[in-house]
């Protein structure tokens, strides 16, 4: 059985940096993307960053040139570096294995992070 668990959550400052691992349990991720999508009190979950293969990642454009995706497929691990970091950032952010064929998709449980002086 598939498990997603995030971690680096937590408060920062603006301007701060956070760092969000993602581990995969039960699965190698080399063939698979993996995103990161987050979701903020009363608002719809949405769609941050992805990488499919470590050479072509994909982000918002709220996050452009602040937010590093990356993965060590060795690990089964995702990471999401935060830079630059705004109180709009504030949210859940939640790890996804995105669907491969007739593979559905995984979700992990969340971790808060809030940005706040």
């Amino acid at each position: 059985q598939v498990q997603l668990v995030e971690s680096g959550g937590g408060l920062v400052q603006p301007g701060g940096s956070l760092r969000l691992s993602c581990v995969a349990r039960g699965i190698t991720i080399d063939a698979y993307t993996m995103a990161w999508y987050r979701q903020a009190p009363g608002r719809q979950r949405e769609f941050v960053a992805d990488d499919t293969d470590g050479r072509n990642p994909d982000y918002a454009d709220s996050v452009k040139g602040r937010f590093t995706v990356s993965r060590d497929n060795r690990k089964s691990t995702v990471y999401l570096e935060m830079n630059s970091l705004k109180p709009e950032d504030t949210a859940i952010y939640y790890c996804k294995r995105e669907p491969l064929g007739a593979i559905g998709a995984a979700w992990g449980q969340g971790t808060q992070v809030t940005v706040s002086s």
